[in-house]
């Protein structure tokens, strides 16, 4: 038999699926008096993917990212970014992934130009500080001091800074905090062009919009756990949808079609459902058969808001806090 013939012919092989550009298994990270703020994350950003971590002051959302950039050692479980563990191998992840934090904690006295140039130092091949200053909007501004600038002006100059090594993965803490509408909107643009780029993009916010725009997948935190992930479309149909309208006076709600789940408050009716087109159909059906006018009327699916809310709201929780594992020495 030729070598030919005992060589696996590889080239029709599917090839091997790339691993996560994040992944985190059973996560935790203690603190002192035993509290765990995570409590076993499990949870990967594919690369080139846009994933939004989203959860109410305390869930846990900072305290996970800053796990994975490599600020702190996990207490439990691991984490690994572009296939390293960020804390241990901190010199082979740094180079390759950008940090917005939440502030920036930059010299007020350094002018914006100061200060591109201070952190283009510290980061290898950054890029020129007019195109990173252009990125983010602050074109004009370079000689102004940092005392001087806006809130919104400050995170612009953070997210620069984050991009001046062309990271290949991005972790962008509340990076829209204290924008105008534009401003959210324009940071919004070079996100999805980022994103576009190939490069992985992992943010915290507490706009709901921001996430449901930008976001390919999310995660909805709650005490320091993960209690629904998935597309926002996915997310959003967890909740049943609603339909809201007002009945006429004379005709009482009990005479609506037994199969819809009907609440009422006098003449304001509301149904809440899973099935909204075939249950809307039935509530039409029903009117035009009966010559109801339904005023008002509303059908509408359920929004990320109210899927969210629905979280929030929940204040049982039936897990004791568990003692964090000793921390590894730094």
């Amino acid at each position: 038999m030729t070598d030919e013939a005992r060589t696996p012919a590889t080239e029709h092989q599917a090839p091997a699926a790339e691993a996560p550009a994040i992944e985190a298994t059973d996560l935790k990270r203690g603190y002192g008096g035993g509290f765990e703020a995570v409590r076993g994350l499990t949870f990967s950003v594919a690369r080139g993917e846009v994933f939004a971590l989203l959860g109410t002051n305390g869930a846990g959302k900072t305290s996970t990212v800053e796990l994975l950039e490599g600020l702190a050692a996990p207490s439990g479980g691991t984490a690994r970014v572009l296939g390293h563990d960020p804390y241990r191998e901190r010199g082979l992840v740094r180079p390759r992934i950008g940090v917005m934090l939440q502030e920036g904690g930059f010299p007020s006295d350094l002018t914006v130009a100061e200060t591109i140039r201070m952190w283009a130092g510290c980061t290898s091949g950054a890029r020129p500080t007019g195109e990173a200053l252009a990125a983010v909007g602050l074109t004009g501004r370079e000689k102004v001091r940092i005392k001087q600038l806006s809130g919104g002006e400050r995170r612009r100059l953070d997210l620069a800074c984050a991009l001046l090594g062309r990271p290949e993965v991005l972790f962008l803490d509340e990076p829209t905090t204290g924008l105008d509408a534009e401003g959210r909107r324009d940071t919004w643009e070079l996100v999805r062009a980022l994103r576009d780029q190939g490069t992985t993009v992992l943010l915290t916010t507490h706009y709901l919009e921001e996430a449901e725009t930008l976001a390919d997948r999310l995660a909805i935190m709650h005490r320091g756990r993960i209690v629904l992930s998935g597309t926002p479309a996915e997310v959003t149909a967890a909740q049943p949808a609603r339909i809201r309208f007002t009945l006429p006076a004379h005709v009482p709600a009990a005479h609506l079609p037994t199969r819809l789940r009907a609440a009422a408050d006098g003449t304001r009716i509301e149904i809440r459902t899973h099935a909204l087109q075939d249950d809307l159909a039935d509530l039409l059906g029903w009117a035009r058969e009966h010559g109801v006018r339904l005023g008002g009327l509303d059908a509408r699916s359920a929004s990320l808001e109210e899927a969210f809310l629905d979280i929030a709201s929940r204040t049982e929780d039936t897990d004791a806090p568990a003692a964090p594992k000793e921390t590894a020495a730094r």
